[in-house]
């Protein structure tokens, strides 16, 4: 038999971690009551096992694990719709919750997918013969886009990535309109994952008007990155 590794995480509530894992097409394949609350779940090859823990608070969750394929984009349409349907809107901040696909610097395209447990779920599909990261960019905005891709879309630090962009913008210099338009989608999008739903709007709408200057108040933060 060949050696198979298979996520153990942990939940607060069992019952509501199955549910979600039902919405997107996981079967229940066991389920234990007692004496301890566990449970598997099965899609396809994928398998993934919880157990419940008491005064385990899925805020503070680092738990995690990649899942590789060769149909992320499928996945990701699945799960989105399983979402929808089963909550009624597509969760994508908080808990739980599902990022966009994204081509990575370091050789996948993925998304991540984190459950009412805070457990987070990364899958990807390899777009490149290397999974090394990319040579960091020289040019300024490039190095934005790069860095606060890498913290805001793969570490979830949105704060991070949302002060490096807003240095790049308060900098002098000249992006080309498709870097302007990118680092505002992506500032955008560090918006409403940090729940600043007029920020979202006001950087959606600079992407859309291609070429509009941030104006005041788009506030250039601290560059931890060097930028």
């Amino acid at each position: 038999m060949a050696e198979t590794m298979i996520p153990l995480f942990p939940c607060h509530e069992l019952d509501e971690t199955l549910d979600f894992y039902k919405a997107i097409g996981f079967e229940v394949t066991f389920r234990q009551k007692a004496p301890n609350p566990y449970a598997v779940v099965r899609r396809g090859d994928m398998e993934l096992q919880f157990f419940q823990l008491k005064g385990y608070d899925p805020q503070a969750s680092h738990s995690t694990c990649y899942v590789m394929t060769d149909r992320v984009d499928t996945l990701h349409d699945a799960f989105r719709a399983g979402l929808k349907q089963a909550l009624g809107r597509i969760p994508t901040r908080g808990l739980p919750r599902i990022g966009a696909v994204k081509d990575m610097s370091y050789g996948v395209r993925q998304f991540l997918m984190t459950d009412p447990a805070g457990n987070c779920v990364r899958i990807g599909q390899p777009i490149a013969d290397s999974f090394e990261h990319a040579p960091v960019p020289r040019e300024r905005y490039a190095r934005a886009l790069h860095q606060a891709t890498l913290l805001g879309e793969s570490k979830e630090d949105h704060a991070a990535a949302a002060r490096i962009i807003d240095s790049a913008l308060a900098a002098d210099g000249t992006p080309t309109p498709e870097q302007l338009r990118e680092l505002y989608t992506l500032r955008a999008e560090m918006a409403a994952q940090l729940g600043d739903e007029e920020q979202e709007t006001r950087f959606l709408e600079l992407a859309a008007g291609s070429g509009a200057s941030p104006g005041p108040g788009s506030g250039p933060g601290p560059d931890p990155e060097g930028l």
